[in-house]
């Protein structure tokens, strides 16, 4: 299980600009699921991969899968070269997402955005409806199983206006 609150405090202090994407956004939007992981959308400017890379690079990032031992540089000629990251850190499991389904890259998502403060840091997180059709276009049975909560949440929000 991550560590959530370190993880946002850490990228916030290195001014990552990221999006939460996935079971946290789903939390944060007031869904009882439980997640193990965090899911970001990070921007892909060669800024912003310094300090991403700088900003887990003391967590001992690792393929989350890989077999040990596998020669993994964690920089930003990795990101740049890569796309979407599945890691482990010193910090718990890390989804670093140069994209998603249903929904593209960092600047293509941040219109569908909102600001949430989670654990004292104002982060930018997928405004629910977003939420809910990245979580279609992703098609896994778990995400199935979570748009039809998050539904809910947003139908007693608009009757709620």
């Amino acid at each position: 299980m991550i560590d959530v609150a370190a993880m946002i405090r850490r990228l916030a202090e290195h001014q990552v600009r990221f999006i939460v994407v996935g079971g946290m956004a789903a939390v944060a939007h007031g869904s009882a699921r439980l997640t193990q992981d965090l899911d970001i959308v990070y921007a892909r400017g060669k800024d912003d991969l310094t300090r991403l890379a700088a900003a887990l690079g003391a967590l001992a990032p690792y393929p989350r899968g890989a077999p040990p031992g596998l020669p993994f540089v964690w920089d930003q000629r990795t990101l740049a070269n890569g796309l979407n990251f599945t890691l482990t850190t010193a910090l718990g499991d890390l989804d670093v997402l140069g994209e998603i389904p249903g929904g593209g890259g960092y600047e293509a998502l941040l219109p569908h955005c909102v600001t949430l403060e989670l654990f004292g840091v104002a982060c930018q997180s997928l405004d629910l409806e977003t939420l809910i059709r990245t979580k279609r276009a992703a098609g896994r049975p778990k995400d199935f199983e979570a748009i039809a909560e998050l539904e809910l949440i947003l139908e007693e929000r608009r009757q709620g206006e």
